[in-house]
């Protein structure tokens, strides 16, 4: 019986984990200044939230499934947040490069709540492209997955029921983030190295060039 409960818990993929993660990521969003935010900074993390909200209601509660609205509801959200991320990004830069900047203070913790949100919002585009997405995911083929864990590649680790849950995803973003390169788990398709790709170059921008010329301010 608890084989049994252990192989179940790992082919469950818990959303509650996505919600936590995206209310973290709205947060971030909230406590952007104004004139990092399209509009004011309540506008898109309302948004968020009401899609947020709508997701537990067209996620199916089967572990395994195919649900059109529930795809639409989730790229909607990410994508969203994506743009909100960008706009800020490139507002900072904008100052940057355009208007003498005299707030470091502000600038360097501009640029963390950036790369934060930065890390959440690749963590859950791979979430969600990965095999098709956490419905789907557990019956593709390995050669159609778009990600390489560890744990498929190591005989000694590799369970045959193991499955990666929105948290794997989380710890490839981050670690695609800090080391701009993947670490231990291997993008397999081109659409997840080229997404890999553009969350390296925006967490190069939001560190090497704004961390660093607030650094230069402050000093």
């Amino acid at each position: 019986m608890a084989s049994l409960f252990r192989n179940k818990h790992r082919l469950h993929d818990p959303v509650w984990h996505v919600q936590i993660a995206m209310v973290v990521a709205i947060i971030l969003q909230l406590t952007l200044p104004d004139k990092f935010s399209v509009g004011t900074r309540y506008a898109i993390p309302g948004i968020e939230a009401l899609l947020l909200v709508i997701l537990s209601f067209t996620t199916p509660k089967e572990k395994i499934f195919k649900s059109i609205s529930r795809r639409v509801n989730v790229i909607l959200l990410i994508g969203i947040t994506s743009t909100a991320n960008a706009y800020a990004l490139g507002e900072v830069a904008n100052q940057l490069l355009k208007h003498s900047v005299s707030n470091g203070r502000e600038l360097i913790l501009t640029a963390i709540n950036i790369y934060l949100t930065n890390i959440i919002i690749f963590g859950l585009w791979y979430w969600e492209m990965d095999g098709g997405g956490p419905g789907e995911r557990q019956l593709v083929k390995e050669y159609e997955l778009d990600f390489y864990f560890p744990q498929q590649q190591n005989e000694l680790l590799k369970h045959p029921e193991w499955k990666p849950t929105f948290l794997d995803y989380v710890y490839v973003s981050s670690t695609n983030a800090m080391a701009f390169s993947p670490t231990d788990t291997m993008p397999l398709s081109r659409r997840a190295k080229m997404l890999m790709l553009l969350q390296s170059t925006v967490s190069l921008i939001a560190i090497a060039l704004v961390a660093a010329r607030a650094v230069n301010i402050l000093n």
